[in-house]
């Protein structure tokens, strides 16, 4: 999809914006000094969170020191400083903290909206989109101006829209990633006693709802086994909204149960049905109420000596991890070996039955010439109406955002399957009304909050 304007350099620079994402920063700066090519590079850290950013630092250099590597690390609160000359940017932001995005789970509850996490689609990922989008575009119109060349890689949610909206605003081209279709991939395989390397599958889609169109094990169709694997209790009782969307579509989804159940309107809008799919599961995430709402509320408290023990207890982990970003930097970059992953980009009809531009999840390779689709997908036809549903919504809330439309919000949210499932229009519009006013300081884009 895009072109890196090759420099010879003696190393690459690679920025990380909202470099307070400690796990997130950790994991991909090991990831990228795990290739040779980028042994002597420099990483600059960037976050308005001061000490989230030091100890950012200090584990970068930490892992720096690990791997005798010759990189270096830098920080800085100045964003425009940070992105000069950058080779690769890597976003993991959120706006707002958990004390803002809190009311995203909570006034939806209010008015029988169920919500798990809340980040990536229905009314709480839209309002997350709706405060992340301006600061994000900012980050882009910097990105124009000081290191127009450089390779954008957004980790930060709700993806789709993001990508959509900012591939819409500019021409840099800013591909979005997501470790659920190659998680959920290692954990088929797991249910099936099938290793990583034999493993090859087609996966598209949007991002937390796209299904592997084929799965397959040695070149074998693997999917009799996968439905032999799902009778099993043990595997049965993993991920039960999954297994059930299986069942009644007969391809397997991406995200987790609990991602899952808020996406449609078969989980989540009965007390019962919560009960019976949504709490007794025993994956990551089965889809508890509020699920990482809690996570973080708890993790308010333990985050900064969780990561101090880290730090002291010495044991870096130097093997390279399963995030795509350090592969797709080696491949443009570095070494030059093709990269092929599935990344969230706005549709040029690589899947011909899902709206045109709306951003969908598709599998690529990167090289040396940039990030470029490798098949054109048709949808089964059932599945088609689901995705299609998510993401014409989708692009509606991001039409809302780039002309700051509130009534485009409300009837984003009017067609979102599990409120519609729970709510009359007459209660959607009062829950929009007061997330729109709860959301006032992040929203003086919008030409009016009335809907």
């Amino acid at each position: 999809m895009f072109i890196k304007h090759q420099e010879e350099r003696m190393s690459r620079k690679f920025t990380f914006i909202g470099a307070g994402s400690l796990d997130f920063t950790r994991d991909l700066v090991r990831d990228i000094l795990t290739f040779d090519a980028f042994d002597d590079c420099q990483f600059m850290l960037m976050d308005i969170n001061e000490k989230r950013l030091q100890y950012a630092e200090e584990g970068v250099r930490r892992i720096i020191k690990a791997g005798k590597h010759k990189a270096t690390v830098q920080m800085t609160t100045d964003r425009k400083e940070a992105l000069r000359d950058s080779d690769g940017v890597l976003i993991t932001i959120l706006q707002g903290g958990v004390d803002v995005w809190r009311h995203d789970i909570e006034i939806p509850e209010k008015y029988g909206v169920d919500i798990c996490v809340g980040d990536t689609r229905g009314p709480a990922g839209i309002f997350r989109f709706l405060r992340t989008a301006p600061v994000m575009l900012d980050i882009i119109h910097d990105i124009e101006e000081v290191c127009p060349d450089a390779i954008i890689l957004n980790y930060t949610n709700p993806m789709a829209m993001l990508v959509s909206y900012l591939q819409s605003q500019t021409k840099l081209n800013v591909t979005g990633l997501c470790h659920s279709v190659q998680g959920t991939a290692k954990m088929l395989g797991e249910w099936i006693g099938a290793k990583e390397e034999e493993i090859n599958y087609l996966c598209a889609g949007i991002n937390h709802q796209a299904f592997y169109l084929k799965f397959e094990v040695n070149g074998e169709d693997a999917y009799p086994r996968i439905w032999d694997a799902i009778k099993k209790d043990e595997v049965a009782n993993e991920e039960p909204v999954r297994i059930e969307m299986m069942k009644s579509l007969h391809y397997f989804p991406t995200e987790s149960s609990g991602h899952n159940s808020e996406y449609n309107s078969w989980f989540r809008k009965r007390k019962d049905l919560i009960e019976k799919y949504c709490t007794h599961g025993t994956g990551w995430n089965p889809g508890e109420h509020a699920y990482i709402l809690k996570e973080y509320l708890e993790r308010e408290d333990t985050w900064e000596k969780e990561y101090q023990d880290w730090l002291e207890s010495g044991q870096i982990d130097l093997e390279r991890g399963e995030e795509y970003a350090s592969n797709i930097f080696n491949a443009i970059f570095g070494d030059g070996t093709p990269y092929f992953f599935n990344a969230n980009l706005k549709n040029k009809n690589y899947i011909t039955n899902i709206e045109e531009n709306a951003c969908v999840e598709i599998p690529v390779v990167a090289t040396q010439k940039g990030i470029t689709a490798i098949k054109q997908v048709t949808l089964p036809e059932h599945l088609s109406i689901m995705i299609n549903n998510s993401a014409k919504i989708e692009e509606l809330a991001v039409r809302a955002a780039i002309e700051g439309d509130p009534m485009k919000v409300f009837q984003a949210i009017l067609f979102d399957p599990l409120t519609s499932s729970v709510c009359s229009t007459d209660e959607i519009h009062s829950m929009v009304q007061e997330m729109l006013m709860k959301n006032e300081k992040y929203l003086t884009y919008f030409k009016s909050l009335k809907i």
